[in-house]
């Protein structure tokens, strides 16, 4: 049986680039066999599943081409933009359901923002950051002088790694297997790389995702991936600011320019929570076999 399939590209910069995710809307008719079959037929880095829930207003489900994810940003900023320009959404607030709990959508006009937790750091052994620096072909004196990568998770755990310049996030040398081998090691999504450098003035970051362990060589806009990064600069780099535009994409070897809204929520001065967001629009309709 064949299905059309909406990409849209969520985080798009202005009305350009962003990151493209498929949408399947009325998904509980389909099997996890089905759901992973259709991923992989349509061949971007996430496809998001939406059904009913019994805890929150839909249930998503992510599937890379190669297996299910917890969760995936721009699939979901992509879904909720997708079902709001349909007519589905009545309200500017609704919910998600995921595989390990609930999380609270918003939506602001032409954008969509998804929450995060509050964010967990972990620091790699010695021997694994020495690993992960040769993995992109990088040594001490690329890092960003006074801190160094670390794991952040809010929901989906990263290791976010400081680079100088933009012409050092620019010119990394991947090396697919050992950036697998040590997210393997920490259950890792991917590492995201970034610099203080932006393209554009009044942005506060510009980086690269890059996740082999899911199939993902790199990808133009990580809403998961963000947040941590959002985290990381305000509480490593002490960075003091409430609100945060990351850039994504524009440095790929074949660019897609991505910019990522994210809000901090404090108490006592620690991050509580966050919402990461942006903008979306449908690029294409795709037909698969399911």
């Amino acid at each position: 049986m064949e299905i059309k399939v909406p990409i849209v590209n969520a985080f798009v910069d202005g009305n350009v680039g962003g990151n493209p995710a498929g949408v399947v809307l009325d998904a509980q008719k389909y099997t996890h066999e089905q759901k992973q079959h259709i991923a992989a037929g349509v061949g971007f880095s996430e496809t998001a599943f939406v059904s009913p829930s019994s805890i929150a207003d839909y249930r998503l489900e992510f599937f890379t081409p190669t297996r299910q994810i917890a969760h995936c940003g721009h699939a979901t900023i992509a879904t909720f933009s997708y079902m709001k320009q349909l007519g589905r959404l009545n309200r500017d607030q609704t919910s998600k359901e995921t595989i390990d709990g609930r999380r609270e959508i918003l939506l602001e006009g032409e954008y969509a923002f998804m929450e995060q937790l509050a964010p967990r750091y972990t620091d790699l052994s010695q021997a694994d950051h020495l690993r992960a620096m040769a993995s992109l072909g990088l040594s001490a004196s690329d890092i960003l002088e006074g801190v160094q990568p670390c794991i952040v998770n809010t929901g989906n755990p990263f290791l976010v790694i400081a680079l100088r310049s933009q012409e050092d996030v620019k010119s990394i040398l991947p090396i697919k297997a050992e950036i697998a081998a040590v997210s393997e090691i920490y259950d890792l999504i991917g590492f995201y790389i970034f610099s203080p450098q932006t393209m554009k003035e009044g942005r506060d970051a510009g980086a690269r995702m890059l996740a082999p362990r899911y199939g993902i060589d790199e990808e133009s806009a990580t809403g998961m991936a963000a947040g941590p990064l959002a985290c990381y600069l305000h509480d490593k780099l002490n960075v003091q600011k409430d609100s945060f535009t990351i850039e994504q994409g524009y440095l790929m070897p074949q660019p897609s320019p991505s910019v990522i809204s994210v809000r901090l929520h404090k108490e006592n001065g620690s991050i509580s929570s966050l919402l990461a967001g942006g903008m979306a629009a449908v690029s294409e309709i795709r037909k698969v076999d399911c």
